[in-house]
Parts: C-alpha cells; sequence; structure tokens
C-alpha cells in the first residue's frame, strides 16, 4: 500500500513521533492506522513531550449513573492530546474517578477551593468538641488542626482513599496514570446528583 504524506502527518499529529518513525511505523503496518499507532508505542516513541506549558484542553467528559439511576456523575477529565483522550487507560482512568465521586461525594476537587469560612466553622465545631470531650488546652490546636485535615480528607477529591485501595489517594492514582500516560493529566470540573437531594447545597 502506497503511504502518503496526509497518512504520516496524521500519524505524527496524533503520537507526536518523528516524522521518519511515523513512516517507518506506516510501512510496517501496511498503512494501517491503528497497527501503526501500536507499532509506534510499542518501540517507545509515541510519548509526548513532557512541557509545562502544554494546554491540557483535550479529554473526556464521562458521565456514570449508579444504584438504578439514584446517583448520577458528571466528571471532566483533561489531558495534553486528543490520541491519549482517546487511549483505553485514560478513559479508564477517568471512570474510576467517576466512580469514586459517586461512591465517595467529595464537594470540591482540592483543598484550596474550600472556602476559608467552611474551613473556620468546622475547626469552631472541632474546638467546641474537643472542650466537651474534656481536652486540656494546650493539646486543642493540635486536635483541632487534625480534625481540621481529616475533614479536608473527606471532602476533597484528590485527598480522599482510592475505593478500589485505601493505600492510594486518588491524587496518586492520576500521578501514576501520568507517569504511565507520559502527558499531564487534570480533573477539570464534576457534578453529583443525588435523587431528592436539595438543589441549594
Amino acid at each position: 500500500m502506497e503511504i502518503t504524506t496526509e497518512m504520516i502527518k496524521q500519524l505524527r499529529a496524533a503520537t507526536n513521533a518523528p516524522m521518519l518513525d511515523c513512516r517507518n511505523a506506516l510501512q510496517e503496518a501496511d498503512g494501517d492506522y491503528q497497527k501503526a499507532v501500536d507499532w509506534l508505542r510499542e518501540k517507545g516513541m509515541a510519548t509526548a513531550a513532557k512541557r509545562a506549558d502544554r494546554d491540557a484542553s483535550n479529554g473526556v467528559v464521562e458521565m456514570y449513573s449508579h444504584g438504578g439511576g439514584r446517583v448520577g456523575v458528571m466528571v471532566e477529565v483533561n489531558c495534553e492530546t486528543d490520541f491519549v483522550a482517546r487511549a483505553e487507560q485514560f478513559r479508564n482512568l477517568a471512570h474510576e474517578i467517576a466512580l469514586q465521586i459517586a461512591a465517595s461525594a467529595p464537594k470540591y476537587i482540592t483543598a484550596n477551593e474550600i472556602p476559608a469560612a467552611e474551613l473556620e466553622h468546622e475547626a469552631e465545631i472541632a474546638r467546641v468538641r474537643a472542650r466537651e470531650e474534656g481536652k486540656p488546652d494546650n493539646v486543642l490546636t493540635k486536635i483541632v488542626e487534625g480534625r481540621v485535615e481529616k475533614f479536608k480528607d473527606e471532602v476533597c477529591l484528590m485527598r480522599q482513599a482510592y475505593i478500589r485501595d485505601e493505600a492510594l489517594t486518588i491524587e496518586k492514582l492520576v500521578l501514576q496514570n501520568v507517569a504511565a500516560i507520559g502527558e499531564s493529566v487534570i480533573v477539570r470540573r464534576f457534578q453529583r446528583w443525588e435523587l431528592g437531594e436539595s438543589t441549594n447545597q
């Protein structure tokens, strides 16, 4: 089969591999695009350039419904290239994140998103509770800090323990996938709905 310049350009755009490698891959695969991609991946030439300024604007909006439609989740997970966005590993990660949100109901992605007033409110609850438990004043600050950190672990997606492996946080799960995929992966936003819940939460 004749390998055209257009075929080489298309493969290069998707894999970031050098032109010559793309030509060789297509020749090896007898013009079959998917086989050429696999050939490049096996040769380790399709790893995306790890530049900090790469825009992670590709990706997927993953939707998940749980419990016969009692809980619904929509999450946007971004990566740098369309090639990775279509990859099974990336799609699986997005699905696992959607499952996590359905099961653990986080309110925020990271701790930076928690309003200061909400953290102060949690600290005050922890302070009152510690006093009611008769904790001495000299350890009060440490107890309050510990309980506020625990609160962050519960409400922030990236700090939650992964439902399939408690030893991993979601942040570590994402980082493991970044290392394997070779591209930046960002959880951009999510929404979780539960049947019958109040809409003014």
